[in-house]
């Protein structure tokens, strides 16, 4: 596949672009200020909130998927709302799948099926508690394009940089959690998982995953 990475600088997009890669695909690196030398990665520079800037952008390379992996913090909803809708829209023009690298914010609690984990501070701490507004607020616009083809994923409540283990828990809306309570997984096995879900598409369009065991790596 041709896949396009907004946010292919970031601490998830980059480690996308590298497993995509690795996998055989041709990957468009797409960002602000892009630079790689991974072979079979093209590096191109946009704002993902341009629309106009982004087809020129993708002018004849055509993607068979978008990975749209940004962030920002402090919390800038409005940017995060503006870049997915637009690449919602393009992609939709194109015929492409997206996959969005959202927020565990947007699932739910496992304690309470009622509660997002955004509004449970037993998983997000107050000052964190913006950011994961922000990533439901990501999926609400995924789900008011319901004719294009997406799919939100929410990592668990913990993603910090790691080991690739190639192994994780997959799961639907609601946060996966380990016996102990702890829910987790590296950046990099979240990378491979997206890339999984863009090879073999699941039915789920807000779907989580976790890792193998739960526990972080020391």
């Amino acid at each position: 596949m041709t896949i396009a990475v907004l946010g292919a600088t970031g601490m998830v997009g980059s480690r996308v672009v590298t497993e995509a890669a690795g996998r055989g695909h041709r990957v468009l690196a797409l960002a602000r200020r892009p630079a790689s030398d991974v072979p079979g990665v093209t590096p191109v520079g946009v704002d993902a909130t341009d629309a106009d800037a982004l087809r020129r952008a993708l002018s004849g390379t055509a993607p068979d998927a978008f990975v749209l992996a940004v962030r920002s913090f402090p919390a800038d909803r409005e940017f995060l709302v503006g870049a997915t809708r637009t690449v919602l829209d393009v992609a939709d023009e194109a015929g492409a799948r997206v996959l969005v690298v959202g927020g565990a914010g947007a699932l739910r609690s496992p304690g309470d099926g009622e509660l997002l984990v955004a509004d449970d501070p037993a998983y997000v701490p107050a000052e964190w508690r913006d950011v994961a507004a922000a990533g439901v607020a990501q999926l609400r616009t995924c789900e008011a394009h319901p004719a294009a083809d997406w799919a939100y994923l929410s990592p668990p409540a913990l993603l910090t940089p790691g080991d690739r283990t190639g192994r994780y828990r997959r799961g639907t809306d609601t946060l996966l959690t380990a016996a102990d309570g702890r829910s987790w997984i590296s950046a990099e096995d979240l990378a491979v998982a997206t890339v999984d879900a863009l090879e073999a598409p699941g039915p789920d369009r807000h779907f989580t995953v976790a890792h193998a065991d739960g526990t972080p790596s020391a």
